[in-house]
């Protein structure tokens, strides 16, 4: 370990003590749930932990001026891809409700459909909103590219560029 990596570790070492239980009291109030506050309180501090190198935290003379503002920035972001997660998880079930019993996939294949939902879904989140969704009404709702420049108000060229710029994200993150 390199002197600024210890330094680094050491300050968000205190960080993590001076407002890991204030952090979590704040997410327990906000979420009113015990144990997502302790799980978002606790990737909080992993995702600064495990930021690269090359961000502003992690340089050797790491101090925060406002460390509470800091932690809830991160934390927020944390919830609102609970809060996506979830939406995302529940219009899958949804929509196995309408689907006859006999059409309806065993618990394993569920769970690697939610998985697999989960990671487009992360792999879209990054796009902005026209590519995202063109790319989910290509992908999802068997949509022409005229179908889709009808329906986002663009031209089928956009629709084109957007598509490409979707899937170049998925290859890069896949990758």
């Amino acid at each position: 370990m390199s002197a600024n990596e210890f330094v680094v570790q050491q300050a968000i070492e205190r960080l993590y003590i001076h407002h890991h239980h204030w952090l979590q009291n704040w997410l327990q109030r906000r979420l009113g749930h015990t144990a997502d506050a302790a799980d978002i309180a606790q990737d909080t501090f992993m995702r600064i932990l495990n930021a690269p190198e090359h961000v502003a935290e992690k340089t050797p003379d790491w101090q925060l001026q406002e460390p509470r503002a800091y932690l809830t920035i991160v934390a927020k972001r944390l919830v609102a891809n609970l809060y996506r997660r979830r939406a995302l998880e529940q219009a899958y079930l949804d929509s196995l409700a309408l689907m006859p019993a006999s059409a309806i996939p065993s618990t394993e294949q569920k769970l690697i459909i939610l998985e697999t939902l989960q990671q487009i879904d992360h792999m879209l989140d990054g796009l902005p909103a026209k590519v995202r969704s063109a790319f989910l009404l290509a992908q999802f709702e068997g949509m022409t590219y005229a179908d889709i420049a009808a329906q986002l108000n663009v031209s089928e060229r956009s629709v084109k560029r957007y598509m490409v710029q979707a899937m170049a994200q998925c290859i890069m993150l896949m990758s």
